[in-house]
């Protein structure tokens, strides 16, 4: 939800301890601060965000990140065990593509 009060749905490109990139249908004003809220397998994650200078303006929408300015620590930690999980996830993968058996000819 931005400071006017309106609501916009996006979709988040990604997302770190500091922020994120969001895909907006419109850009936001640079300095808007907004509530932002998602869902990981940790839980649901609300918080406090100032929105940066879009990246990239696209035919039907934009990227734009953004950098938390305030999580709860209830929502500070869903986010990192969701982050740990994905990357124990990406070093996982080469492993397991490894140890599959090789096809039979």
């Amino acid at each position: 939800m931005a400071e006017t009060g309106l609501r916009a749905r996006a979709k988040l490109q990604s997302i770190s301890v500091n922020g994120g990139l969001l895909r907006l249908p419109q850009e936001l004003s640079a300095g808007d601060f907004v509530e932002i809220a998602f869902h990981t397998r940790a839980g649901a994650i609300h918080g406090m965000a100032e929105m940066l200078r879009p990246t990239r303006l696209l035919p039907s929408a934009c990227l734009q990140p953004f950098r938390f300015i305030a999580l709860a620590d209830d929502d500070h930690r869903k986010l990192r065990m969701a982050l740990d999980s994905a990357l124990d996830r990406s070093l996982l993968t080469p492993v397991s593509e490894q140890l599959q058996a090789p096809p039979v000819l």
